[in-house]
């Protein structure tokens, strides 16, 4: 993807996360093209990107509006990847796990701990971890043994938030984000721990509660309080195959 399609892609989720564009708006590329200030194509390919997302929903034969969500519904779909991924999890550990996807994980835990070692981070750095975070759970689930467990995931994803894929920061207070996302990064040394000695009860009740800690932990870090605009949300930009 180009970067002006990324910028654009970055833009307008953006927006509708700041409520920009407010749930319900029906969006037109036209008016979107020329907030933005670049062509009709790259609006079109995004707005079908952020459909699939689950952040848009279709409204006639081609059009699109700002989907309306639900703090319940994002939590609901937070426990069902908790479920999915502590699976995941529970069976990487009991079947025991290849020198390879071993030395992945660790490499992972390896990144991190370099990453917070600084004491502080900044926005390159936690799109740094976003992409050690996703390459660790998807690790896990890729060499679970079990296909449905990743096409259950999969198909949750499609709620707005809930997939690991997706992280909202707070760019006022990266102070509270450092906090939140090493706290993050000691749950993974943790479920490497139980991978490891392949302890599988012990490794699904960690990465349930991982996978539940960006919604139970929130109030315990403040994250996401500001209101002046300056929560984000960042996440991996590939166009589906």
């Amino acid at each position: 993807m180009s970067k002006q399609g990324q910028r654009v892609i970055l833009s307008l989720r953006q927006m509708i996360v700041n409520g920009d564009l407010a749930a319900g708006e029906r969006l037109r590329e036209e008016s979107l093209a020329e907030r933005l200030g670049v062509s009709r194509t790259p609006i079109r390919v995004a707005l079908k990107l952020l459909a699939q997302e689950g952040l848009l929903q279709t409204v006639g034969a081609r059009g699109y509006a700002v989907r309306e969500i639900s703090t319940e519904e994002i939590r609901n779909a937070v426990d069902v990847r908790g479920v999915l991924e502590g699976m995941a999890a529970r069976l990487l550990a009991e079947a025991g796990m290849t020198d390879v996807v071993r030395d992945t994980l660790k490499q992972c835990l390896d990144k991190g701990d370099e990453l917070f070692s600084a004491g502080s981070i900044d926005e390159e750095d936690v799109v740094t971890f976003h992409d050690l975070n996703m390459n660790f759970h998807n690790t896990i689930i890729e060499n679970c043994g079990n296909g449905a467990v990743k096409g259950a995931i999969m198909l949750n994803d499609h709620i707005p938030f809930a997939s690991v894929h997706s992280i909202a920061i707070d760019s006022s207070a990266m102070d509270r984000e450092y906090l939140r996302l090493t706290f993050a990064n000691v749950q993974h040394h943790l479920v490497f721990d139980a991978l490891i000695n392949r302890q599988g009860a012990r490794a699904e009740a960690l990465m349930r509660e991982h996978a539940n800690a960006a919604l139970r932990y929130a109030d315990i870090f403040r994250v996401g309080s500001a209101d002046n605009g300056a929560i984000k949300m960042l996440r991996s930009e590939q166009l589906p195959e």
